[in-house]
């Protein structure tokens, strides 16, 4: 997706559209020069799909400066690791996410949670090239995922993703479909979770449709007369997605159990 469409847009940011310990969180991340991305729930929300989250879920650069410069933004929060694994590049570089909570007076008790890598998303590289920047009335800068990459991160096992998700495309689709781009047709067509709205947008661009029932088969049962058959098909797309996700994070729980058992026994060792 071209950034000019959906990614690198500077939107006015309203103060009361995001809890100001959060904002504490993401203002630290751009007075500490972190290159990061925000995304989940609270990205959601800049999107249309309010989601409430006391969570602020980071997506980072994975090199050493960078990292350098995230561990002085959550020593200036009082970020505490919480849970395993502990910080460490050679984690985040296999996927894992690495989770604080904050003690710092404007931002307590805000879990910050930390990934490099995503399944079925890009290298951060490309993600940053397409993000959305948002700027606040003082002028502080954030940057999210853009709206497409943040759908592709949202495709996972976990069953309230899925809903969201749904919001997220209606929210843009009813925004943007008066006035819409090629490209942004496109997208909706290959990611609308909405029976009646996949169909409409089936019927506008029924070229279009044609085109990308081939990425898309689903796109063929688009139709009035076939909304339980469309219906039935989103279902069994969204269930081949979550499977696609227990199976990517089944090794990386392997392992995550296996470091709470060695810190378990450090912390416990054996009598005798």
């Amino acid at each position: 997706m071209s950034a000019a469409i959906f990614g690198n847009i500077i939107f006015r940011l309203e103060a009361l559209l995001i809890p100001s310990r959060i904002r504490k969180v993401l203002s630290m991340m751009a007075a500490r020069q972190v290159r990061a991305l925000l995304m989940g729930g609270q990205a959601c929300v800049f999107y249309g799909a309010a989601e409430f989250s006391r969570d602020t879920d980071l997506l980072v650069l994975l090199d050493s400066a960078n990292l350098q410069r995230l561990r002085t933004a959550l020593q200036d929060l009082e970020a505490e690791p919480i849970a395993v694994p502990p910080f460490g590049a050679e984690f985040l570089e296999r996927g894992h996410a690495v989770h604080f909570r904050c003690h710092q007076k404007e931002a307590a008790d805000i879990r910050v949670d930390i990934m490099s890598k995503l399944r079925g998303v890009d290298p951060f590289e490309q993600l940053w090239d397409r993000r959305t920047t948002l700027t606040d009335q003082d002028g502080t800068i954030y940057e999210l995922l853009s709206l497409p990459d943040l759908v592709r991160a949202k495709k996972t096992q976990r069953s309230k993703d899925w809903p969201m998700l749904q919001r997220l495309l209606e929210a843009h689709y009813l925004q943007h479909r008066q006035d819409s781009t090629a490209e942004q047709r496109q997208f909706w067509l290959r990611e609308l979770r909405t029976p009646e709205l996949l169909i409409e947008a089936a019927h506008s661009w029924t070229g279009l449709a044609t085109e990308i029932t081939n990425q898309r088969p689903l796109l063929s049962l688009a139709q009035p007369d076939r909304i339980q058959d469309l219906e039935d098909a989103l279902a069994a797309e969204e269930r081949a997605e979550r499977q696609r996700d227990r199976s990517y994070w089944l090794p990386l729980k392997a392992e995550l159990e296996q470091l709470r058992h060695s810190v378990k026994k450090r912390t416990f060792p054996p009598d005798g």
